[in-house]
């Protein structure tokens, strides 16, 4: 076929597929999609928080774009009769008649841009997603939703017998083939789900969906597939400054030589010791060393609470930096490996910084054995729980942006100060924003002064406990 034929071709195929749209929007048929789009609501809102700055192309009538009650909306779509209703129904939200291939947005940034049951009836995909770039900034989530293949011949069988909305032919997309297609346009694909197994109002069905739809084998049979992806990670612009959290309980030994190890980072590096009452004197040793190192941009506070937790968001809530940065004071993680989180996340690979102690060969008596099959498990528990690979929760050098980490405070209402550790709070933190988790490999030293604070038993327990009601509020929600 010439290029002259494909042209035509395509030009044809809009017109038609318009056609039919227009002919959708002016006409109510009965339909048993009211369920299907009130769960995809529920879906879109969980993942897309208020007051965000919202694009959804092929919007409709727009009622999933009003669901999540953006600060600013912008709905596109081609179909005329689509964009009056829309417009008449929510006058507050912005909406336009127009191709998703052919975007004309002028200067707009946007927070999300949502294609919701649009992949599959678009003629080009690839042309649409290099169109998204230009309305993205750094920060921007693209969530997309379209059928799983396995439900081509029922949603056939439900439109002929007009329980379903007709549809024309269609792009049958895998999850495989959206990330070929977004790593291609310059996006990448951060996480993936299944959504809906009962796709009818029927008893039961709310229940169903909500569990088993997200576990083996019932997610292989999800109606809907759903993905969040963002534009590819690339250096932050200027040299952002940093600092270095240091929660110190019994620390005193240590504390001379963190002094001389921390790095410097970026064009400025503040340190915040926050000491957790001690039964040692490492208050006083830290003003001490403090005292001896004028050169040094750094501040001890008092810890109000209990818990490392309590300590890390104690000294976040203080930082002035860009970049927010624990470092652990027992000295298993070394100061020298911390440029490394530094330029993963300056890097733009990654939007929070993971420690992870299970890479390389440890030092005898750094971690015992059931501490290590611990880690293992809650490894993988956390893995499947947040769709991001985690291999290690309990590393203590966690890195992250300090607007991304203002956003996380902002949205804590969801979980509830409920970890005493503070590596939960911040991984389930981030993976609600759908930031890009990156891993970063770490040798893990034994400690030289003092013992531990962790217990193994009692915080395993408290552990399990954490898994099982964040499974509710981040998984089975």
């Amino acid at each position: 076929m010439n290029h002259s034929n494909k042209i035509l071709l395509k030009h044809s195929r809009q017109i038609s597929r318009a056609e039919h749209w227009e002919q959708k929007w002016r006409n109510t048929s009965r339909s048993w999609g009211g369920y299907y789009h009130r769960w995809l609501q529920r879906v879109y809102g969980f993942v897309i928080p208020k007051g965000a700055r919202v694009l959804e192309l092929g919007c409709g009538c727009g009622d999933l774009l009003a669901s999540l009650q953006p600060e600013d909306g912008l709905g596109i779509d081609f179909s005329p009769s689509a964009i009056e209703k829309a417009r008449n129904r929510y006058p507050c939200l912005r909406f336009e008649v127009m191709a998703a291939e052919a975007l004309e947005l002028g200067d707009d940034k946007f927070d999300y841009i949502v294609l919701s049951d649009l992949v599959h009836d678009l003629w080009d995909v690839q042309t649409t997603l290099a169109g998204l770039q230009p309305y993205c900034h750094p920060g921007t989530r693209l969530v997309l939703n379209f059928y799983s293949h396995l439900w081509q011949m029922p949603l056939q069988i439900a439109q002929r017998l007009q329980l379903a909305t007709p549809m024309l032919s269609q792009n049958w997309l895998t999850v495989a083939d959206i990330r070929n297609l977004l790593i291609l346009e310059g996006f990448e694909l951060l996480h993936d789900w299944s959504e809906m197994v009962v796709p009818l109002p029927v008893p039961g069905a709310d229940w169903f969906n909500r569990f088993f739809a997200k576990v083996i084998p019932f997610r292989w049979l999800g109606l809907a597939n759903v993905v969040v992806g963002r534009p590819a990670g690339k250096p932050a612009p200027g040299e952002p400054t940093c600092t270095v959290v240091v929660a110190a309980r019994n620390e005193e030994g240590h504390i001379d030589e963190l002094f001389d190890r921390i790095p410097e980072l970026g064009p400025q590096t503040e340190i915040i010791f926050v000491e957790g009452n001690s039964k040692d004197d490492t208050y006083g040793a830290i003003e001490r060393a403090i005292a001896a190192h004028p050169e040094r941009n750094c501040r001890v506070l008092k810890q109000p609470g209990k818990g490392k937790g309590d300590a890390v968001r104690t000294g976040f809530a203080a930082a002035t930096g860009d970049i927010l940065m624990i470092l652990d004071a027992d000295m298993t993680v070394l100061p020298e490996d911390l440029p490394r989180f530094y330029e993963a996340i300056v890097s733009g690979k990654g939007e929070f910084i993971n420690g992870v102690r299970l890479v390389y060969p440890m030092e005898d008596e750094a971690m015992r054995f059931f501490n290590v099959v611990g880690n293992k498990f809650f490894a993988a528990a956390f893995s499947w729980l947040l769709g991001q690979p985690i291999r290690d929760t309990l590393c203590g050098t966690k890195v992250i942006w300090r607007k991304d980490y203002e956003r996380l405070v902002a949205n804590r209402a969801h979980f509830g100060n409920f970890d005493p550790f503070g590596d939960f709070d911040l991984l389930f933190g981030a993976a609600k924003l759908n930031l890009k988790i990156l891993e970063l490999p770490i040798r893990y030293h034994s400690r030289r002064y003092g013992e531990t604070n962790i217990s193994r038993w009692s915080h395993g327990v408290l552990l399990l406990r954490m898994v099982i009601f964040a499974s509710r509020r981040i998984k089975f929600f």
